[in-house]
């Protein structure tokens, strides 16, 4: 039943995961600004971190990525969060959408800055990022008793 949606890859450094990036990142189409943003991104990340920026990258989606989350499931007039486990791509999807959720969620300085950021806090296991995956995870074991409705 599911699609899956290719991305091309971005056109400096041929990587999937960035052309995923930029697929998100942009708004109203605008692809070209979602290009700027994320290499701006990239070259704040290295000069602040003196790391390969897309080490640190890879870092951070690996930290945010969920194990598991819950669904909602309507058993007998009540209903109930279900944990269920995170499969594949979805991993990767929820964790670049909580990263720039995160990131929008912050004011004052621009984009790319503040994509680099939480980029770099993400990588070292803190931020907002980090903080909404945990949160999924507490809920998911909270209701781990109502796993057996799955």
């Amino acid at each position: 039943m599911s699609i899956e949606k290719t991305y091309k890859p971005d056109p400096k450094f041929g990587s999937a995961l960035l052309g995923r990036f930029i697929g998100q990142i942009m708004k109203e189409g605008k692809k070209s600004c979602g290009i700027r943003v994320l290499y701006r991104t990239l070259d704040i990340i290295k000069e602040q971190t003196k790391r390969d920026p897309l080490e640190v990258l890879d870092e951070a989606i690996k930290n945010v990525s969920p194990l598991l989350e819950v669904k909602a499931k309507r058993v007998g007039g009540a209903t109930y969060q279900i944990p269920v486990p995170v499969m594949g791509g979805r991993k990767l999807t929820l964790a670049i959408r909580w990263i720039l959720a995160a990131t929008r969620a912050k004011k004052g300085k621009p984009m790319s800055q503040r994509l680099a950021n939480e980029i770099i806090e993400a990588s070292e296991k803190r931020g907002a990022s980090i903080k909404k995956r945990d949160d999924i995870q507490k809920m998911a074991e909270a209701n781990r008793a109502f796993a057996h409705f799955a």
